[in-house]
């Protein structure tokens, strides 16, 4: 990292479109006290909240036992490397690692103006939104991880509106998320409809708050939202590793159907049904009782053992 300059830019909560560069070296403490480095003034943010630390090559993150936590690409945090692209959530604020073209001489950095500029920025945040905290972005800059460990951190109830090539909806209740749908469909079990965009890399989204209570939903989801999240986030991985079949993969019964069926436990025999009834990857993950992980995992070993082929 010794030749390139590096800058924190808000893409998201109070402080959007404001940047703070970064020196080579030290340690930035962030937090709600006005004696720190970096201070951000929302409830959300411990006193002393989080240290950055800075030497030649390296730059890493450590939480400072706040009450909310800190969290690196959707992830809750004691201490991190971060590399440029990394985005860090503190309070209701998500900041992204931002490299640039180091300056002759690596003239030193100003923190007193850097902070004097975040505050600027949210005031003029402030008037646009007529004193109104708005959630809203894309994507492709802020991903849904993100979006869901601030909403909760905050507590917050409402919905995540995701407006692209598929619509979807993700409900929070008092920060905690207890449904999810892709294009009003309610076929689609919850878990599964939210792990599927939290993989979603484009379109854009907006938080819209419940007035009153919101109401209850048929199959509401019981798990913490950061088992979620981090149960979404292992599923993706898989996904994108390659070694499973595409979703849109045709695929059909073996002909002739050699391998015994005999020999299949009785979710094995559903499944080959629905590739029997369905005949593409997509629809089968969509039709399947288990997760699209779990699924896939299943019909790749069909396919391997010679139940069910590719055309």
């Amino acid at each position: 990292m010794s030749d390139r300059a590096f800058l924190l830019r808000f893409i998201s909560g109070k402080y959007q479109g404001g940047e703070y560069p970064l020196q080579e070296a030290g340690e930035l403490v962030i937090g709600r006290s006005s004696e720190l480095d970096m201070v951000l003034i929302e409830d959300m943010v411990s006193r002393k909240h989080a240290k950055i630390s800075l030497a030649p090559g390296q730059i890493s993150i450590a939480d400072l036992g706040s009450t909310n936590g800190t969290f690196v690409n959707g992830e809750k945090i004691k201490k991190a490397r971060l590399k440029e692209g990394d985005r860090i959530l503190i309070g209701t604020s998500i900041l992204k690692l931002v490299g640039a073209d180091k300056q002759a001489g690596g003239a030193v950095v100003d923190t007193k103006a850097a902070q004097q500029q975040l505050e600027r920025t949210a005031a003029a945040q402030e008037k646009k939104q007529g004193g109104r905290s708005a959630v809203a972005g894309r994507l492709e800059e802020v991903p849904l991880v993100d979006l869901l460990q601030l909403l909760s951190t905050s507590k917050k109830t409402g919905a995540i509106v995701i407006k692209g090539y598929r619509q979807g909806r993700v409900y929070l209740r008092g920060g905690k998320v207890v449904n999810a749908v892709i294009d009003a469909d309610t076929t689609l079990l919850p878990k599964k409809a939210l792990n599927r965009m939290v993989m979603w890399t484009q379109g854009g989204f907006e938080f819209v708050p419940q007035e009153g209570e919101l109401p209850p939903f048929p199959n509401e989801l019981s798990e913490p939202t950061e088992q979620l999240v981090m149960d979404a986030m292992h599923q993706a991985d898989e996904l994108a590793s390659g070694n499973l079949p595409a979703p849109t993969m045709a695929i059909g019964l073996s002909m002739p159907l050699t391998a015994p069926l005999r020999d299949l436990p009785p979710d094995e025999i559903d499944l080959i049904q629905l590739v029997h009834n369905y005949g593409v990857v997509q629809a089968v993950l969509d039709r399947a009782s288990g997760s699209d992980l779990e699924t896939a995992q299943k019909i790749a070993s069909l396919l391997a053992r010679g139940y069910v082929r590719q055309f």
